[in-house]
């Protein structure tokens, strides 16, 4: 009776307690990490689609209206011979910082990752030029590549090499500005880059020194191929951060304006002067919007390009990577080998030593 009363009971109703535990469940995470787009929405989101809607329009400051008046502020803007100028020099100063930059940072790092002495204070000290204030850093190295009193011209004076015109030449006025981004970045991406390199197992190297390889095999075999995704995000940020540069070209000298005859206009104090100087802010959103879509665009080829080099080489990382984890675990084998006889040989002594003893006694 009681087994057929137990069949016949009627099936347990969810409460209202675990309907809300449920959603509790799935909620929780989108709820804990809604504040950030909340943020992101309000202060990212909103201004790129506000910055859009008053590209179309021919924009009255005082009035805060406009009159749409289409893409004709992107046909201008594309027009304009200045406009072009600020794109060669911007892609310029971009190759130029950009690439040495990655190149530096890389070497840096490696070097950081090797057995040295006081390694948080050298750690540390790649990290200063990145404290220090844009500005700060513009006005000083502004002062040294000045054409007249600069510290690198006296230098150069003093050997026998003729004054380099920093401010007048825009190959050197290039080479002046990539300096001090590379100045102030390299630190920070080399920090990057060092976190990537430690995460390495160290047991590839140990394989690797088994195999023969030396510093520079492994560095190339082991070391690079995992600061791939690492390198990714490098490439990315440094696109991204390169192609707004602001505040080297605006402080190189007292102007900031990008040189007499625009010899280090960059579309970002382009685009300043034509918001805050010219007061054309239907002019400025349309050059903030080609500026946006081209880094969208670059940095989409170069996340194409990073990956097929991953993927080319990826398969060939893998096996070398096991092969090396197998030689690891071979050669920890083999140790425990050696030390098991070394152990049983001992042992063994041990007992024939003591037989002998007892024989003499």
């Amino acid at each position: 009776m009681r087994g057929a009363s137990d069949k016949a009971r009627a099936p347990r109703r969810i409460g209202f307690g675990d309907t809300i535990g449920r959603w509790d469940f799935k909620l929780a995470p989108y709820l804990y990490i809604s504040p950030f787009f909340i943020v992101f929405a309000i202060v990212g989101l909103f201004p790129i689609l506000y910055t859009a809607f008053i590209s179309f329009m021919d924009w009255d400051m005082i009035r805060g209206t406009g009159s749409f008046v289409g893409f004709e502020q992107y046909e201008y803007v594309l027009t304009l011979p200045k406009f072009w100028i600020a794109v060669r020099n911007t892609f310029s100063i971009f190759i130029l910082s950009s690439v040495p930059q990655l190149i530096a940072a890389v070497f840096i790092a490696a070097m950081l990752d090797q057995n040295l002495r006081a390694k948080t204070f050298w750690r540390m000290g790649v990290l200063v030029p990145y404290v220090m204030a844009p500005v700060a850093v513009a006005l000083i190295f502004g002062n040294m590549f000045s054409d007249k009193y600069g510290m690198v011209n006296n230098l150069l004076s003093g050997i026998g090499i003729s004054p380099v015109p920093w401010h007048v030449s825009p190959f050197w006025s290039h080479i002046a500005i990539a300096t001090m981004v590379n100045f102030r970045w390299t630190g920070y991406n080399t920090l990057i880059l060092l976190a990537a390199m430690q995460a390495i197992p160290r047991d590839l190297y140990e394989a690797a020194t088994v195999d023969g390889a030396g510093k520079i095999q492994q560095f190339f075999s082991i070391t690079m191929p995992s600061l791939k995704p690492t390198l990714i995000f490098v490439i990315i940020t440094s696109t991204i951060g390169g192609l707004q540069i602001f505040d080297e070209p605006r402080m190189y000298d007292q102007t900031g304006l990008g040189g007499p005859d625009n010899q280090w206009l960059t579309i970002s104090l382009l685009l300043y002067q034509t918001g805050w100087g010219d007061w054309d802010f239907g002019q400025a959103a349309a050059i903030a919007w080609i500026l946006f879509l081209m880094i969208l665009v670059i940095g989409v080829i170069n996340l194409l390009v990073t990956q097929s080099v991953v993927a080319d080489t990826g398969s060939m990382d893998r096996k070398t990577r096991k092969k090396m984890k197998a030689d690891a675990k071979k050669l920890q084998a083999e140790v425990k080998a050696r030390k098991k006889q070394q152990l049983a040989e001992a042992k063994q002594a041990a007992l024939v030593t003591t037989g002998a003893t007892d024989e003499r006694n």
